[in-house]
C-alpha cells in the first residue's frame, strides 16, 4: 500500500502548481482516476510512475516517500 506521505506530498506538489490531477495525469501517461487513488491512499503506485512524478516535479523519491524533507535533494 501506499504511504501516507507520498499521498500527501503528491497532493501538495500538485496544488502548489496548481494543476489539475488530468493535467498530471496527462504529463506522466496516467489517468486521472488512478492518480485520485493514489492521493486517497486506495492504490498502490509503480516505481516507474513514481519515479516519473518525480521528475515531472522535479524532486526526489526520497522526498516523496517521507526520507527527506528536502525536495532537491537529488540535486548537486
Amino acid at each position: 500500500m501506499i504511504s501516507k506521505v507520498f499521498s500527501a506530498r503528491l497532493r501538495q506538489l500538485r496544488k502548489a502548481n496548481n494543476l489539475t490531477l488530468e493535467q498530471v495525469g496527462q504529463a506522466i501517461g496516467m489517468r486521472k482516476s488512478s492518480l485520485s487513488d493514489i492521493e486517497n491512499c486506495k492504490q498502490p503506485i509503480s516505481f516507474d510512475a513514481a519515479i516519473r512524478l518525480a521528475d515531472f516535479f522535479d524532486v526526489s523519491i526520497d522526498f516523496l516517500l517521507g526520507r527527506t524533507d528536502n525536495p532537491k535533494s537529488h540535486k548537486s
